[in-house]
């Protein structure tokens, strides 16, 4: 599976952005869906999941409320829609799919199995 992030930008604090994030060369809607940040220096951190069904999702707690994660199979795409931004919010955002069939999204980095190149995200105050 190859996937393409898109969708960042520049944005005031308040602001939105949609991110979208399509995959290609094998069949996606049987994979979760994941985004990710890194900040400079920082770690990637989890922000989102989705299971292949879009029956169920996940949130780190400083988006909870804010973002909502979203994926239409029939495009091959999961969404991440990013209302309030706040300046922490900056980043490279990646998102990421993982096709271990495990009944539940995962947190964690390491489960996922194919990753996007990132797309820049930077809330100004």
């Amino acid at each position: 599976v190859q996937l393409q992030a898109s969708g960042g930008g520049l944005v005031q604090a308040g602001g939105s952005l949609r991110l979208s994030c399509a995959a290609s060369g094998r069949a996606f809607d049987n994979h979760h869906g994941g985004w990710f940040r890194q900040a400079l220096g920082k770690e990637r951190e989890f922000v989102a999941a989705i299971s292949w069904s879009a029956g169920s999702t996940d949130y780190a707690d400083s988006v909870q409320g804010r973002f909502t994660i979203s994926r239409d199979n029939a495009k091959n795409t999961v969404y991440l829609q990013m209302n309030g931004l706040k300046p922490e919010d900056t980043a490279v955002y990646y998102c990421a799919a993982d096709d271990s069939r495990n009944p539940r999204v995962s947190t964690h980095k390491g489960r996922y199995d194919y990753w996007g190149q990132g797309t820049q995200v930077t809330v100004s105050s």
